[in-house]
């Protein structure tokens, strides 16, 4: 593994309690960061937290990303642990059902957008002012190829992730000389528990694909969102980094 410095700083991680959020949290310790895990679920959580084995640098904290009382509550409770937040990672998402356009139920469309979009808009509207008054910040959302190709039988989370990638463009140039970075990732489908709330046949569809033939390892990803989430990544901002094997190449 290559070394990433991040000593000292304090970072949150939405849906850090398991999956890409987890190995996430896994990385930032190793290059000596301390962690807020953001997470609906507590019993995850708790299990996070055990794993990661890294004492009072891991906070567990409940939060709805959906929700900007809870945001807000989640980004005071960070601040009070930790004393501030220097890096956001908006992980925190849903693939929804697979259906198409005119067949996809809109209680399913709007719980979509509202996690995987609405939320990370709540959550950089929480934490940003924090960032600004420090001078200094590094937010990664992680979006989808999904956004910049759209899948077929999955209009939501397509159309979420595309989403996402504009508004990582456009914070990113709104922040762009305060010190606060703003970039995305999107990568193919990684090989984790968000399969399984798709269908085999789309699963299949995805992997075929990626030229190299496999899935994305969420160490992969974590590696990548560690450089963007440091002091090295200085010059680049409201950008989007793939990481999908060749299927997308801009």
């Amino acid at each position: 593994m290559n070394k990433i410095d991040l000593g000292g700083k304090r970072a949150v991680i939405t849906g850090g309690a398991r999956g890409i959020g987890l190995a996430i949290a896994e990385r930032f310790l190793a290059s000596g960061a301390s962690v807020a895990l953001w997470d609906l679920d507590p019993p995850a959580l708790d299990a996070a937290a055990k794993r990661l084995a890294a004492g009072d640098r891991v906070h567990g904290i409940r939060a709805d990303v959906a929700d900007d009382a809870s945001v807000r509550a989640a980004t005071d409770a960070t601040i009070g642990a930790m004393g501030g937040i220097d890096i956001l990672v908006n992980n925190a998402g849903i693939t929804g059902p697979n259906a198409t356009t005119w067949e996809y139920p809109v209680a399913d469309w709007k719980r979509v957008m509202d996690i995987d979009l609405t939320g990370p808009f709540l959550c950089c509207r929480s934490v940003v002012p924090h960032m600004m008054k420090a001078g200094y910040g590094r937010i990664v959302n992680v979006a989808s190829v999904a956004g910049k190709e759209g899948n077929p039988n999955a209009p939501a989370y397509s159309a979420a992730k595309a989403g996402l990638i504009g508004l990582t463009k456009s914070l990113g140039k709104e922040l762009a000389k305060s010190g606060v970075l703003v970039n995305c990732v999107t990568p193919a489908v990684a090989d984790t528990d968000i399969l399984k709330q798709m269908t085999e046949a789309h699963v299949a569809f995805m992997l075929g694909k990626i030229p190299m033939g496999r899935f994305v390892q969420i160490d992969e990803i974590a590696a990548m969102v560690t450089w963007l989430s440091s002091a090295d990544c200085s010059f680049t901002t409201a950008g989007v980094f793939d990481i999908t094997g060749g299927r997308a190449t801009y």
